[in-house]
């Protein structure tokens, strides 16, 4: 069941697509979802990797317009984030998904974009937030977890949580077989909320 951490607010639709940026890193299964759900509500205007993966080769095998925003060992991050927000702002986005990617963003970034960053997470949020929650699931031996799709802010998953759908964890799961559970929902909840009236605030039922 599709729920809700938001209070339902009073909107007007906006009937144009929105522009979306997808920043991915790795294999690209929620971006390929996010583009598979595009249409009236929303478009991917682009994507940006900060390192060559198999996410950027799908997107250029779509005819996507992607780009690579490296981050070499021992750069000054502040530059880079600096860098990849002006490679995403020029794409003049509504909206920016971090769809996983594996870099933490800072504040030269989130300042730039704040309040239009989503991010999608595989926990229900505050539990178990950082890089290893469906291990920290398992481990704490919970009945039910599930994946958040929550704005970004300076903390690490910590920002305003849009919305959250639960998923049992069964006897005997191991954490890829959980986690992949987890993976389908994930990528089904932020197509939802991508294609609500108002994405920051939707309204979710079913």
């Amino acid at each position: 069941m599709w729920a809700v951490n938001t209070t339902e607010l009073a909107t007007t639709p906006d009937t144009r697509a929105r522009t979306i940026v997808v920043l991915a890193s790795g294999q690209g299964s929620l971006l390929k979802a996010i583009a598979a759900g595009a249409g009236d509500s929303y478009t991917v205007g682009a994507v940006v990797c900060d390192r060559h993966c198999p996410a950027a080769d799908w997107a250029a095998g779509q005819g996507l317009p992607c780009f690579v925003v490296g981050l070499a060992p021992g750069a000054d991050r502040a530059e880079w984030n600096r860098r990849l927000a002006e490679t995403v702002a020029a794409v003049e986005p509504d909206l920016v998904v971090s769809a996983g990617f594996m870099k933490i963003l800072g504040p030269e970034f989130i300042d730039r974009f704040h309040g239009s960053i989503l991010n999608t997470h595989p926990a229900l949020l505050p539990s178990f937030p950082g890089a290893h929650a469906v291990a920290d699931a398992l481990a704490y031996g919970v009945t039910v977890t599930g994946c958040t799709v929550h704005e970004i802010d300076e903390g690490v998953d910590t920002g305003r949580i849009v919305a959250q759908v639960a998923v049992p964890v069964l006897p005997g799961d191991s954490q890829e077989v959980l986690h992949e559970r987890i993976k389908v929902e994930e990528r089904a909840l932020i197509v939802t909320v991508l294609q609500a009236a108002d994405p920051m605030h939707p309204t979710i039922t079913g």
